[in-house]
């Protein structure tokens, strides 16, 4: 049971870390190639897109909570036991932060 709870938040801070990306596309993707191929006189050229990618900033750390389990004969106890405790910090939540600072000073 802990092990799945454990994989369960591990699983959710993972796609949430994900989500949290700041995708920017820098340029533009061509491709230039002959029409049609009967024999090929001239090599075409391909230019990928490019991208700037900002990841979020993740703290995971660990703080204990009381939950209440199910006993072996049917009753519950609380106990406390060690839960993923995960802070995301997003690119703009940063560009934020930084200007509120910055406005202070």
């Amino acid at each position: 049971m802990y092990k799945t709870t454990l994989t369960a938040a591990f699983i959710a801070t993972a796609a949430l870390g994900l989500a949290a990306c700041d995708v920017q596309k820098t340029q533009e993707g061509k491709v230039d190639a002959p029409k049609y191929e009967v024999s090929k006189t001239q090599e075409g050229n391909v230019q990928m897109p490019k991208y700037d990618v900002k990841g979020p900033d993740v703290n995971v750390s660990k703080t204990e909570k009381q939950v209440t389990v199910p006993n072996v004969d049917v009753n519950t106890e609380k106990k406390t036991v060690e839960v993923p405790k995960v802070t995301v910090t997003t690119p703009k939540e940063k560009e934020q932060q930084q200007a509120n600072s910055g406005a202070k000073q």
